[in-house]
């Protein structure tokens, strides 16, 4: 995602948010012979973080984790395993 790109828009940033938590839901929770986690999304979704308030991470993290019926706090130690 070029941050410099003066048609970016704040769905495109919703978007990389949310391919990322997809991703991360996809490789660690469905049992799927196929990774979407890819370097380009994970820096795509940092880049993203710096522009979105928490309360937009936390709902996009919320609705996915209620659509893949994975437990919110288990989903946050999936995309933030340090903290």
């Amino acid at each position: 995602m070029d941050l410099n790109n003066p048609e970016l828009e704040f769905s495109d940033l919703i978007y990389a948010y949310q391919s990322w938590v997809m991703a991360v839901i996809n490789d660690e929770k469905l049992t799927t012979e196929d990774n979407l986690l890819t370097e380009e999304i994970v820096d795509d979704a940092i880049n993203a973080m710096r522009f979105l308030s928490g309360d937009v991470t936390n709902a996009i993290e919320t609705s996915l984790a209620r659509v893949y019926d994975v437990d919110a706090e288990e989903l946050a130690s999936l995309l933030f395993p340090e903290e």
